[in-house]
């Protein structure tokens, strides 16, 4: 876990709040401190159920014995909301996010909400209310502007604070891109959504960037410089943007499991129904997803995001 660089802690977005930078396999968390008569905290984010433990000693000493009111999802993937559980346990914060899932959330549908599709894990958790584009989060003395931001995800929303310039972009952008743009996979365009996002982005007067993934930065215009070329390279070629969300679910896996055997990682590939469609639609002359998963993990190997240890292959 990482914190912001100290000219960056000092930016005038970031007073009041507190930015856990935790890697890839969980989401960055914000913590946005209570002001005036307001209940508590709010955590905008929870980070992966594997990290739950060190998300709420990260939380509980940020607080110094201060109530979290509330846990704010930008979009419900196992990597944002998979500590939402625990901080309610330990909290006992209220759940908000975003209306589209809400549904699939009280009944605890893993097939709508994707953890059963993607093979991955997510702890069940009571949800109390939603957030919907076009509403305000009010907390810390900020009004933050829910804003709808989808293409990684259809129900995703980013956060804005007009008064200080913070934007909390969650997957919508990164300062190297943004996430994998998971409806593309299923055989929804939503390329010109990732755009459409980048194009509210740009106008808005940023002065600051906190994503879901990576340090916080200030350089808005090179960020969206590179997330367009990114974009333009797979709208150009679909079966790139296919074999990098494939890498993508593969290291996701191998950081949850903390790394496996080939043999392991090919019998979840066969039990992982949203990997065998990208196999599908990505065009692979491997005869199969778990030859093609093989193949993938060699790669990741080769270029240093993961390591093999005799049979094993395990994160980098």
């Amino acid at each position: 876990m990482n914190l912001p660089s100290p000219d960056l802690k000092t930016h005038p977005a970031l007073a009041g709040l507190a930015v856990f930078e935790r890697g890839w396999l969980s989401s960055n968390n914000v913590l946005i401190h209570a002001q005036g008569d307001e209940p508590g905290a709010v955590l905008i984010d929870s980070g992966h159920v594997s990290h739950a433990a060190q998300t709420e000693a990260l939380v509980r000493h940020a607080l110094q014995g201060k109530p979290l009111a509330r846990i704010v999802n930008t979009h419900l993937h196992s990597d944002h909301c998979g500590g939402n559980a625990t901080l309610q346990r330990a909290f006992g914060a209220q759940v908000i996010t975003p209306p589209g899932h809400a549904e699939a959330v009280r009944r605890w549908d893993e097939e709508v909400l994707t953890y059963a599709p993607t093979g991955q894990r997510c702890e069940r958790f009571e949800l109390h209310g939603t957030l919907a584009p076009g509403e305000s989060l009010h907390v810390g003395g900020r009004r933050f502007e829910v804003i709808a931001a989808p293409g990684h995800d259809p129900e995703s929303v980013v956060l804005f604070d007009a008064a200080t310039g913070l934007l909390i972009s969650a997957d919508a952008l990164w300062e190297n891109g943004f996430g994998v743009v998971f409806p593309e996979l299923e055989g929804e365009s939503a390329f010109d959504d990732v755009a459409a996002v980048l194009d509210v982005i740009e106008r808005l007067p940023v002065s600051m960037v906190v994503p879901g993934h990576g340090r916080p930065f200030t350089d808005l215009p090179a960020a969206l410089a590179r997330a367009r070329t990114r974009l333009g390279a797979f709208v150009q070629d679909r079966q790139r943007h296919a074999r990098y969300a494939a890498k993508v679910l593969i290291s996701f896996h191998l950081m949850e499991v903390r790394g496996e055997t080939l043999a392991e990682l090919k019998d979840w590939v066969g039990r992982t129904r949203y990997f065998s469609s990208v196999w599908e639609g990505a065009g692979c002359l491997e005869a199969s997803a778990a030859a093609w998963s093989e193949a993938l993990a060699m790669e990741l190997v080769a270029s240093g995001a993961a390591r093999r240890v005799g049979e094993r292959i395990e994160p980098a």
